[in-house]
């Protein structure tokens, strides 16, 4: 059977199931759950996927809400990715119940070609991308072990073929002083917040000597009890980001020593720890990223060439170290106007709009079709893996 064929009959099939499709992610939007909290949110795609002909393991890789399931085993085999997570106190204001559910939307189109095509299908709903790391995680238990391709697609503002992606760390500094009545006793204090408003302040004269590419930023989680109390504890979460882990590395030593002057400077002693998982930076695989492109169009999207070359850096995923193991792409489909922020209120409201379910189909049948052109052209994988390996050399440059 031909490709085009078969294209058109995955797409046929997720319009047949564009109701349930909408109204999974309707259902995701509607019951937000934070990191490694999605038990809701994995529950229904996993039954979704289980309704879809797939075979379906909940509780994956060691994980209680991740999900794996298959359609035959043989290779080339492609992976589809679902994350479902939201973030604390703003839902889905990154649109992740508009990724689950075009995941499953491509999974469904491809139940209905894979045994033409040739090869098998996996899909992985992956927990917790924001912040806790459920990519990396199921990496190391082996999620990815003969994968030929990796793909998902992200709502934003815009179409892009690829995301700009900037590996990080998120660490925690504590400082410990010595409490003392700030008034009748202060001679006998050591001040935990003056060390981490040092650093802080470090911090902020280091920034204006890094890369354009590169991000610090920081909050201070706890300050102390009571303005009469030498704060004998006091603790910071910063994130530390690069365009690429080599970078990253580098920038973070610069990081500690601003770290260490606040212990010098007040006395206090200072202790830190990295927070989930590190993020790699994105290879994002031409071959793949021109072959979607090319299925959007057809969908009626056009893909927004990047001034210069240069492609918008609009923040960091665990989806960067899948692109390390596996020729990865991660696009993004827009659902909202250009000026609106991921990460805001307003995001939020169109990720369960219209326009948000519209990117679930168009998304969904983007995939599909990118999905079947790995599995049915030799010579594209070929030219994918060569990129590939290509990409793994020159990314630490």
């Amino acid at each position: 059977m031909d490709i085009e064929t078969l294209k058109a009959r995955a797409c046929e099939r997720i319009d047949a199931q564009r109701d349930a499709l909408i109204e999974l992610s309707a259902r995701i939007h509607a019951h937000p759950e934070c990191k490694f909290e999605e038990t809701r949110a994995a529950g229904w795609l996993a039954e979704f996927l289980d309704g879809a002909g797939y075979a379906v393991q909940r509780k994956a890789f060691g994980l209680p809400t991740a999900v794996a399931a298959h359609i035959g085993t043989a290779r080339p085999r492609v992976a589809i990715l679902c994350e479902y997570d939201a973030l604390p106190g703003i839902g889905h204001a990154c649109g992740h119940n508009v990724i689950a559910a075009a995941g499953a939307g491509a999974a469904c189109g491809l139940a209905d070609v894979v045994g033409d095509a040739g090869g098998s299908a996996l899909v992985l709903g992956t927990p917790a991308e924001e912040g806790g790391g459920g990519k990396v995680i199921m990496a190391r238990a082996g999620a990815f072990t003969d994968v030929d391709a990796a793909m998902m697609v992200h709502p934003a503002g815009m179409e892009l073929a690829s995301m700009g992606v900037l590996a990080v760390t998120s660490v925690e500094v504590e400082y410990r002083g010595r409490a003392s009545h700030a008034a009748a006793a202060p001679e006998r204090g050591v001040n935990a917040l003056d060390g981490l408003i040092t650093a802080y302040n470090a911090i902020a004269q280091l920034r204006q000597h890094i890369r354009a590419s590169e991000r610090i930023h920081g909050i201070i989680t706890d300050g102390g009890q009571a303005p009469n109390v030498v704060p004998e504890r006091a603790v910071g979460v910063f994130y530390v980001r690069a365009a690429t882990e080599k970078r990253l590395r580098e920038l973070k030593r610069r990081v500690d020593r601003c770290f260490e002057a606040g212990a010098l400077a007040s006395g206090a002693e200072m202790s830190q720890r990295t927070l989930g998982e590190d993020y790699s930076d994105m290879l994002t695989n031409p071959v793949l990223a021109a072959a979607y492109r090319a299925n959007l169009e057809r969908v009626g999207r056009k893909v927004v060439d990047a001034k210069g070359g240069r492609v918008p850096v609009t923040g960091s995923t665990d989806m960067g170290n899948v692109s390390k193991i596996v020729p990865s792409i991660h696009p993004m489909i827009a659902i909202a106007p250009p000026t609106v922020s991921l990460h805001s209120k307003e995001f939020a409201e169109f990720a369960k709009s219209e326009s948000g379910n519209q990117g679930v189909i168009d998304g969904a049948k983007a995939l599909a079709m990118t999905a079947i052109d790995v599995l049915c052209q030799p010579d594209l994988r070929d030219a994918m893996r060569a990129a590939f390996e290509a990409e793994l050399a020159d990314g630490e440059a």
